[in-house]
């Protein structure tokens, strides 16, 4: 990735689907309104609306150079490990490709496959093959566990690995960032407002659409737990929320408090908060300029998280 100071970036699942409808004039607004924020990083995936995601960005990118483009690929087929092959990599980064309308993908992940898939000497000598012919320009994984993270830092040619890294989700720090700063491994930094608890907007009244991952996937029942509300029990993730609100600076949101503390993690390359409308993005890319936090407030929200969050999910990430 070749950071190694935290920016704001703009994940764009929201612009997809799976968040409630967002037509595609009201995308390219978010889109402008990111640009238009100082965001040069836009993280998308084959999946997000089946493509949607990425053909809305890629009519928007058609004539403003100098955006970084991530998309993922992997998880419109069933999960299997006999999937991640050199012939369906060719496939899945051509349609990625056409959707965004690019010769050669900036970056392609590979999105939260099976856990063996990152001990798989084949998996990484197909991703090589994808540079050599450029297809992509260079190639990261998307992880759930730390794990997997840890696996792909282990390998010469991973640029960069996204993982859930926020005020509820905090084993990342113990050894996925301090391995990633030595190995020079770029650090995107997902969930970052914990599907929105985090942004301080939520209280037990709150309610989601039927289209939205936080109604549907309480529990898992599509994907991984974890992606929906960082794994946290809702009510647990509010009464944590209520106790961080006090150390949020003066002049500052909740959503922007929680940014500022992820950015301030040695380590981190860039941050993806979703957004679903331009006011968000440019919110969320002013956390940017927000001074770094004191010890004693980054103290404080370790001791939240000890207490409330780290026995529910520390060990299952």
């Amino acid at each position: 990735m070749g950071r190694e100071a935290g920016v704001i970036g703009l994940g764009a699942w929201q612009l997809g689907a799976d968040w409630g409808q967002v037509t595609e004039a009201d995308a390219h607004e978010t889109l402008q309104a990111a640009v238009d924020a100082g965001v040069t990083f836009i993280d998308t995936a084959d999946v997000y609306g089946d493509g949607r995601s990425e053909q809305i960005i890629g009519s928007f990118i058609k004539d403003r150079p100098g955006l970084t483009v991530a998309t993922k690929m992997g998880r419109r087929e069933e999960q299997r490990v006999e999937i991640y092959t050199l012939d369906n990599f060719r496939r899945w980064t051509d349609r990625s490709r056409a959707n965004l309308s690019v010769d050669t993908l900036d970056l392609v992940q590979l999105h939260c496959p099976p856990t063996p898939v990152f001990a798989s000497d084949a998996v990484y000598d197909a991703l090589d093959t994808l540079v050599q012919e450029k297809r992509i320009r260079a190639y990261g994984v998307s992880v759930e566990k730390t794990d997997e993270a840890l696996a792909a830092i282990a390998r010469p040619g991973t640029a960069s690995v996204q993982i859930i890294l926020n005020a509820f989700r905090l084993k990342p720090l113990e050894r996925v960032l301090p391995a990633a700063a030595e190995a020079g491994v770029g650090i995107i930094a997902r969930v970052p407002l914990a599907s929105g608890l985090l942004s301080g907007r939520y209280d037990e009244n709150t309610t989601f659409g039927a289209d939205d991952h936080r109604n549907y996937n309480r529990h898992g029942e599509a994907f991984d737990v974890g992606e929906t509300f960082s794994g946290v029990d809702y009510a647990t993730g509010l009464e944590a929320v209520r106790r961080l609100r006090p150390l949020v600076p003066e002049g500052a949101t909740m959503a922007q408090f929680a940014l500022r503390w992820i950015l301030d993690q040695h380590g981190v390359t860039v941050v993806i908060p979703g957004a679903r409308n331009p006011d968000q993005a440019r919110a969320n890319a002013s956390a940017a300029g927000l001074p770094p936090l004191p010890d004693e407030t980054r103290a404080a929200v370790t001791a939240v998280y000890d207490e409330l969050i780290r026995p529910a999910v520390h060990d299952k990430w």
